[in-house]
């Protein structure tokens, strides 16, 4: 393991690393801060712009669906340009949507706004690639979990300022125009990061050619020039050689790939985005995008209907719901915290933290339909809150394993564009639930979860076998 670490040279400056992985910690605070401010009022805004309710449905859902097309392209063009310049163009044009959302006196104009948004509001998703490539394989679930919990954060408090400006004269314009600002900041953040200690854009000179020889010396098999371990789970998409885009000099994980310049022509980047996402296609990783949309359903399912649940079974007041739906983010914020130690105790055994997670949350949610009172309602949330973060960080860390770090981008982003047809498909599936129960949706929800667990009982003995076949050749 020591060995290891002289590879990278961010191991060499543990305190460099650090304070680049905290400043990305800051951005996502700040990002989901700025965006739960805005949340809450778009709906009423819409409304009070003149909008009937069907067209405020449909202006609504246009950011969804331009998430669900933009999240894979823009992606896969952080692998392709490099996490720099894309979260630099997804901050700034974030800013750019969110001033003219300030600005929108029409219907018109409040469309226009969340165009640029929906296509680019995707600084989360590099930021987690970036963290990828900037952490070993091992320390990629605790950092995650870290970041994950300090964005949840923000999306705690960020309704709460949200409100306090809504009550004043002209409260939505100057909470657009406050999220602006914080997406402005944001950008200022990422350009003064020490870009030049992170993987993206570190030069394959003949100090990184003199470590990695040392790797080779070590009778190491894999170079392991990033820090990652790529031993036990080889990368689905290493064949990442579309000629033309390779830049000399590169490489990521002991494997060369490409990283075409911002000023190349279009024609290129578009290319090479192509080709990344060709590869996540055509590779073998249905198995887990399926976990991760039948889970992503199920657990909107659980929130669907709540409120309305609360009052026909227990006839809570909205008030109380209220506070349990906090307590239940709450403590799912805090859950992040935990994914580090969690994953230490299963020994980075990720497919088995996964399958245990699942099990625990289809458990759960079929407790929380069953429940005869609201103190067992109260308890299931409080550990359905802290499986299901662990759930998200383990399938996503999953996905970066098998895939390989040569195209996090696309695979995180991938998985944001899974999770957005959950989003289009649970409020349906929720609605034709309701028509038989109150329960309904939570009951479906735990057949889709049970669903995932019989695919993961199926395919994690394969992907464990072709982890041992890969050691095995070497």
């Amino acid at each position: 393991m020591m060995n290891i670490q002289k590879c990278s040279p961010l191991f060499q400056k543990p305190r460099r690393r650090t304070r680049i992985i905290q400043c990305i910690y800051v951005v996502g605070f700040m990002d989901l801060f700025g965006v739960s401010m805005i949340i809450p009022l778009l709906s009423h805004h819409v409304k009070a712009l003149g909008a009937s309710p069907t067209v405020a449905g449909i202006v609504g859902s246009t950011y969804g669906i331009l998430q669900l097309f933009s999240s894979t392209l823009v992606g896969s063009w952080s692998d392709v340009v490099g996490r720099r310049y894309s979260l630099l163009t997804c901050l700034l044009l974030s800013t750019l949507g969110y001033g003219l959302l300030g600005m929108s006196t029409s219907i018109a104009l409040f469309v226009f706004a969340r165009i640029p948004v929906g296509l680019f509001k995707h600084s989360l998703s590099i930021c987690r690639a970036l963290l990828s490539d900037l952490v070993s394989e091992s320390e990629r679930p605790l950092v995650m979990g870290h970041f994950n919990a300090a964005s949840s954060v923000g999306f705690i408090l960020g309704p709460v300022v949200g409100g306090y400006l809504t009550e004043h004269e002209g409260g939505f314009y100057t909470s657009s125009f406050t999220c602006a600002v914080i997406f402005l900041t944001n950008a200022g953040l990422v350009w003064m990061l020490p870009w030049s200690e992170t993987l993206i854009h570190r030069n394959d000179t003949n100090s990184s050619s003199d470590t990695s020889k040392g790797c080779n010396e070590n009778n190491y098999h894999k170079p392991v020039c990033n820090g990652s371990n790529e031993s036990t789970h080889p990368p689905v998409l290493a064949a990442d050689t579309d000629p033309g885009s390779i830049a000399p000099g590169k490489h990521v994980g002991g494997l060369r790939w490409r990283e075409v310049s911002l000023l190349q022509p279009a024609w290129r980047q578009l290319s090479s985005v192509g080709s990344k996402i060709h590869m996540v296609a055509s590779s073998d990783m249905w198995d887990l995008f399926l976990v991760r949309l039948l889970m992503a359903i199920a657990i909107m399912l659980y929130y669907s209907n709540f409120s309305l649940a609360m009052e026909e079974r227990f006839s809570l007041k909205p008030k109380v719901t209220g506070y349990l739906i906090s307590y239940s983010s709450t403590l799912g914020a805090l859950a992040g915290f935990l994914v580090g130690p969690v994953t230490q105790l299963y020994g980075n055994n990720m497919p088995a933290l996964l399958l245990h997670s699942t099990v625990l949350t289809g458990l759960l949610i079929f407790l929380y339909a069953a429940a005869p009172s609201v103190s067992q309602v109260l308890l299931t949330s409080t550990f359905f809150a802290i499986s299901t973060t662990i759930g998200r960080t383990c399938i996503t860390d999953l996905e970066l394993q098998r895939g390989g770090v040569q195209a996090s981008g696309t695979l995180i982003g991938a998985g944001q564009s899974v999770t957005a047809v959950g989003r289009v498909l649970a409020p349906l599936l929720s609605g034709l639930a309701q028509e038989f129960s109150p329960c309904g949706p939570p009951y479906l929800g735990v057949v889709l979860a049970f669903a995932a667990v019989c695919l993961l009982l199926i395919r994690i003995p394969k992907w464990d076998g072709r982890g041992k076949t890969k050691s095995q050749t070497e």
